[in-house]
């Protein structure tokens, strides 16, 4: 299954989330490391869906696009 994870850089380290799934997020000091997270964390998510909250999920589609918006100061 693919999914897409965002992630985000701060001062503090990494922050990564799943939009496909609700709840879905972790942190870590590295991209690797919250690679690793978010990638174990989607797995776990997984395993605790039944199956009709699984076949549900395979039916979504989710796209992420970049948009760009006017900043008005």
């Amino acid at each position: 299954m693919i999914l897409t994870a965002v992630i985000e850089r701060d001062e503090f380290g990494y922050f990564a989330q799943i939009p496909e799934l609700k709840g879905c997020v972790t942190q870590g000091n590295t991209y690797e490391e919250v690679l690793f997270n978010i990638q174990e964390a989607a797995e776990l998510y997984l395993e605790s869906l039944t199956t009709e909250e699984l076949h549900a999920l395979q039916k979504r589609k989710v796209i992420i696009s970049p948009i760009e918006v006017a900043i008005h100061a």
